[in-house]
């Protein structure tokens, strides 16, 4: 405080950004040059200071209209608030953090930006106006005289702070020091920020002072008149006569109820609690009520019975139970996706004749962009039901799960009843998104936590830390995802029934571009098939040649990149009607093609196998090289081939110094030389059980000089002695040969039953050769 003019010039010489991070705040008002101590706990305003870092530490404290609210959006924040320069940041265990702004000029705010992890904002620095005149002098005397009395009535405020405001000058650093200094609502000091007028400001302040100065004389003649009838060391005495002399200055009876706690002992009773959650709840408020409204335990036990008043505990939909309506949402909604479908179908029907049913843990096994999550609401309006969604990706504290204890400060209920607040039923269609991206660390392991909300036996009985009773999760609808299965906990995937969603086929996202992605981009743009012609053969040579993926979500931003192209052409030119789009001219919108034809890359040729492989994102192939070269009998690997191809790849030699003398190999061959396997890309990491059968035929070839036909693809693993083993992933392995005009593919016989299940679009224009032992490859593609 005692160097304001240094300040004034630093903060008058800082450059403020375009853009702001904004960080809401509740129940208070930052005014330029104030520091102010901040607990930022929501993740919104943590990315907020994140993002503040990286932007010279400047970010916008504004305060929301209403602080009982959790999740608010932009119309919920005043557009009049402070920017500010974070001077310390300081990170408590329970990820919440402590941070000290300085305030340096107010801001409104012009626009909010699309951002989806916090609050971004277009802001316009308020300039300081004086009405064209100079504030009288008389004004800022009566600020002096009634802060000077506000700190007779306040003991914890220093002398020293009048003594300081006596040597300011400024009516403006007067104005912003006593307004945030003063204890009073919200609402008045967003009042005193936000007006614009100097002079108003001041007059606004001085109301605001003499309505608080007149509450503390009120305040303080009530406890004179106490101190005049009070008896010495009679503590019960005092009290009485202090009560009775209340009642007789507010002229009401005797015995006085707060309205604050009738509102909340209805709440309580219309909450409709099950026997256990109602006695620890009027438990609770039993307490409340011998407890001073201004104790902090007031206030923990107050936000208790909050939560415990608003979760459903009895309230439900009513599912639909008309089993046609709901295939059609599910059709209308997505394309194909055949067995999720039937397995909600299914649970309806028997919903239908038993009327009450378990809650169903799906678990939605796929690649990105297949609709897993956007199945889960699909779901929820064929049953009728709310849906809530919660994403566990990065979640590392059970807390998260099953909230923290009431003794931490800060505790809140974890994100399932959080959820099922939001929700507010207690039958939700509940969608727990990226399952398999929990981790775990020395704050425990959210995936244990997860087994009592996912167990059926279990979940009807999960018990919330912060709440401490018991909370009925049965008939809960729960909908996991995940892309990869085998990063679930076993003790998971035993307690959800696991779907797999393989990636589309080209035909299928054809379909999908053409009833589904079209419409709701020519939707959003404002375009409709006259201005944007995007035929068949354009949609074809998009998901050919821009967009090889496993879902569709690049197919849809290709064709958002389409229609601003388009938009942007109809600005330019409002005599046009349309895009002068064709299949001949796409390069021109949307640049080179990312993926090209690989015909001349499938000739025959020595010590070169084409392996189809898996991946979370899809099917793809895989090239493998085999150069034998005078060595010591090394086995040299290099690709970055993780432990399961190593060990293929070392089986695959084994079984060929085997079979050596059938192969008209000499033994010397594997002492006199070192066998060098390669997989390009080596810096993309590449494993899994299914490259023994390519591994091998790559080797055999290199050693014998028989050249691969690499129009045959080929997966399976092997064993030592030569049998060909099942391999996963099918679809998604046919559907990249495919892609890549491979004509023919060698399977495992063990694999009969998925080959018989391929769709017959899938199955065109690829040959198919089931073998079980080696010896069978050999003859396929050894040329």
């Amino acid at each position: 405080m005692e160097n304001y003019q240094e300040m004034l010039n630093i903060n008058e010489a800082v450059e403020i950004p375009e853009t702001l991070s904004l960080l809401p705040v509740r129940d208070l008002v930052v005014f330029p040059f104030g520091v102010m101590p901040l607990l930022v706990g929501r993740e919104k305003s943590l990315t907020a200071v994140d993002f503040a870092k990286k932007n010279n530490n400047l970010l916008l404290v504004a305060t929301q209209k209403d602080s009982e609210k959790e999740e608010i959006r932009s119309n919920d924040i005043f557009r009049v608030g402070t920017i500010c320069r974070i001077r310390e940041i300081l990170e408590f265990p329970n990820g919440h953090s402590k941070v000290v702004v300085e305030g340096i000029k107010r801001a409104k705010i012009s626009r909010f930006l699309r951002h989806p992890e916090c609050f971004l904002t277009r802001v316009n620095v308020l300039e300081e106006q004086e009405d064209g005149q100079e504030i009288p002098e008389v004004y800022q005397k009566q600020m002096l005289f009634y802060f000077q009395e506000y700190i007779g009535f306040t003991p914890e405020l220093p002398d020293e702070m009048l003594e300081f405001l006596h040597h300011q000058d400024d009516p403006l650093f007067m104005i912003n020091f006593i307004s945030l200094i003063i204890q009073a609502d919200a609402r008045e000091k967003q009042k005193i920020l936000q007006e614009p007028m100097l002079e108003k400001r001041i007059k606004k302040l001085l109301d605001l002072l003499r309505e608080i100065i007149g509450f503390h004389r009120v305040r303080q003649d009530i406890d004179q008149k106490v101190q005049e009838s009070l008896l010495k060391n009679q503590k019960n005495y005092y009290l009485q006569e202090k009560l009775k002399i209340i009642n007789r200055e507010l002229e009401e009876e005797d015995e006085v109820t707060s309205p604050e706690l009738k509102k909340l002992e209805e709440e309580i009773l219309a909450a409709d609690m099950p026997d256990h959650a109602f006695d620890k709840a009027a438990e609770e408020f039993a307490k409340l009520k011998k407890i001073p409204a201004f104790s902090p335990e007031y206030t923990v036990i107050r936000n208790y019975l909050d939560w415990m008043n608003r979760i459903p505990w009895k309230k439900q939909t009513e599912d639909k139970l008309d089993i046609s309506e709901a295939q059609k949402i599910l059709d209308g909604d997505h394309y194909g996706l055949k067995k999720p479908k039937e397995r909600i179908v299914e649970h309806l029907a028997v919903l239908q004749r038993v009327k009450e049913i378990k809650g169903p843990i799906l678990c939605l096994v796929g690649p990105p962009g297949v609709g897993k999550t956007s199945l889960g609401k699909s779901i929820a309006r064929a049953l009728g039901r709310n849906f809530v969604r919660v994403s566990l990706g990065g979640v590392r504290d059970e807390a998260e799960i099953r909230g923290h204890r009431r003794t931490y400060i800060g505790s809140m209920p974890g994100k399932i009843i959080q959820s099922m607040k939001k929700a507010g039923s207690k039958n939700p269609v509940f969608l727990l998104d990226e399952i398999d991206k929990m981790s775990t660390d020395f704050r425990g392991d959210p995936a244990s936590a997860m087994l009592e909300v996912l167990d059926p036996e279990q979940n009807r009985h999960f018990n919330d830390h912060y709440l401490d009773v018991d909370y009925d999760l049965s008939k809960v609808f729960f909908v996991t995802t995940a892309n990869t299965r085998s990063n679930i906990p076993l003790p998971l995937q035993d307690r959800m029934e696991i779907i797999e969603l393989p990636g589309y086929l080209e035909y299928e996202k054809l379909k999908i571009a053409i009833e589904y992605l079209v419409p709701k981009q020519f939707k959003e743009h404002g375009l409709t098939k006259k201005n944007l012609p995007l035929e068949k053969k354009v949609i074809t040579r998009i998901i050919r040649e821009y967009t090889r993926e496993a879902g569709v979500r690049n197919l849809e931003r290709q064709v958002a990149n389409l229609c601003r192209k388009a938009v942007r052409y109809l600005a330019e030119k409002p005599d046009e009607k349309k895009l002068p789009l064709k299949n001949s001219n796409l390069e021109k919108y949307l640049g080179k093609p990312e993926f090209f034809d690989r015909k001349q890359q499938l000739k025959k040729e020595v010590g070169l196998a084409t392996a189809l492989a898996w991946t979370p994102y899809g099917g793809d192939i895989l090239k493998i090289e085999v150069n034998v070269i005078p060595g010591k009998g090394k086995l040299i690997l290099t690709g970055k081939l993780g432990d399961v191809m190593q060990e293929s790849a070392q089986t695959a030699l084994s079984y060929i110094r085997g079979i050596a003398k059938d192969l008209k190999i000499s033994p010397d061959v594997f002492e006199k030389n070192d066998i060098h396997i390669h997989v390009p890309e080596g810096g993309v990491p590449k494993d899994g059980p299914s490259a023994g059968i390519a591994l091998t035929s790559a080797v055999i070839s290199a050693l014998t000089g028989r050249p691969v036909r690499n129009t045959i693809a080929l997966t399976g693993e092997i064993t030592l002695r030569g049998k060909v083993l099942a391999i996963g992933g099918l679809n998604e392995k046919i559907l990249a040969a495919k892609r890549n005009n491979i004509s023919a593919v060698i399977l495992p016989e063990e694999n009969k039953k998925e080959i018989d299940d391929l769709p017959k679009e899938l199955r065109n224009g690829i040959k198919i050769f089931q073998v079980s032992e080696y010896s069978e490859v050999m003859k396929q593609i050894l040329a």
